[in-house]
């Protein structure tokens, strides 16, 4: 029999629990079940209206994947609203809340399911969450952070099973009156046409590139290389290799950064070159960017 084709890619994912999931089932397992299929038909809906596709079903957990971490983060907090919503009138033990984590990273999908560390860091997020919270990492942080209205917490370095390296987390703090945009197609280039970089698609490599940036022996880097072979921040990754370049910030290192952003016209870029070089050679060319660029 033949194996089924094994894909990598990089994706948004959500990881969702339902809390106290065994509690409430010795409680009364009808009652239960019924309260899981309702609120499971809210979260699959919105996790469809955000462009997500759901992979793991199994008892009270949630699995899904993104092509955009805003579109992810945004889905979450949709969830928690809705959740809270359908939650009232209902005696506080009896209610049924979810846990979320969100991670952006490499995952392998087959047979119509994902692995990879990107899942299990999601996983282990959702399970340091508040109840009706959501935890992200860093990396969805640094993307996020300046195109959302909440607020994050940092909770600090958390070591996760089976994870060789610590996971920076942060706590989302967001209240009722967030009204997160789901629906949103993502541009498309014409035959012919050049990509832009502005693009959820882009972002989302950006994303990545921001989580593994601090790569002290050039796996992640390599990773990143695999991935995008011809990528925003290729040449800066690839000096890093070349060179052995600890992620200080080396002169090289810079220069090689700014050559990536400043032909690109992508505003993300350009400010995540302010923000990691708030005192480089090029700020202020980069300011004049950002103003020109800026809608």
């Amino acid at each position: 029999m033949e194996t089924p084709p094994l894909q990598r890619k990089l994706a948004a994912i959500l990881a969702a629990d339902v809390e106290g999931y065994s509690r409430l089932m010795h409680l009364d397992e009808e009652r239960t079940l019924a309260m899981l299929t309702s609120h499971r038909a809210i979260v699959d809906g919105l996790i469809e209206n955000a462009n997500g596709q759901i992979f793991g079903t199994a008892g009270d957990s949630i699995l899904a994947e993104f092509p955009s971490v805003v579109q992810a983060f945004n889905c979450a907090i949709a969830i928690q609203l809705a959740i809270d919503r359908a939650n009232v009138g209902i005696p506080m033990d009896e209610q049924m809340n979810f846990r979320i984590g969100i991670n952006v990273g490499d995952v392998m999908v087959k047979s119509g399911d994902i692995f990879g560390d990107g899942v299990n860091i999601a996983a282990r997020l959702e399970s340091l969450a508040d109840v009706g919270g959501i935890c992200v990492t860093r990396g969805v942080r640094d993307h996020i952070r300046d195109r959302v209205e909440a607020k994050f917490q940092d909770m600090g370095e958390h070591t996760v099973k089976n994870i060789a390296r610590p996971v920076r987390i942060f706590k989302v703090l967001f209240d009722a009156s967030y009204e997160p945009v789901l629906a949103r197609a993502l541009p498309r280039s014409r035959p012919g046409e050049d990509v832009t970089l502005n693009t959820d698609e882009d972002l989302t490599e950006i994303a990545f590139w921001e989580s593994i940036r601090d790569d002290d022996d050039g796996t992640e880097l390599r990773l990143y290389l695999e991935h995008y072979p011809d990528g925003a921040f290729s040449d800066l990754a690839r000096a890093r290799l070349r060179h052995d370049l600890p992620p200080s910030e080396e002169p090289a290192v810079e220069v090689s950064f700014w050559e990536s952003v400043r032909d690109s016209g992508n505003i993300e870029m350009i400010r995540a070159y302010i923000e990691r070089y708030p005192a480089g050679k090029f700020v202020s060319l980069a300011q004049i960017l950002l103003q020109k660029n800026s809608p």
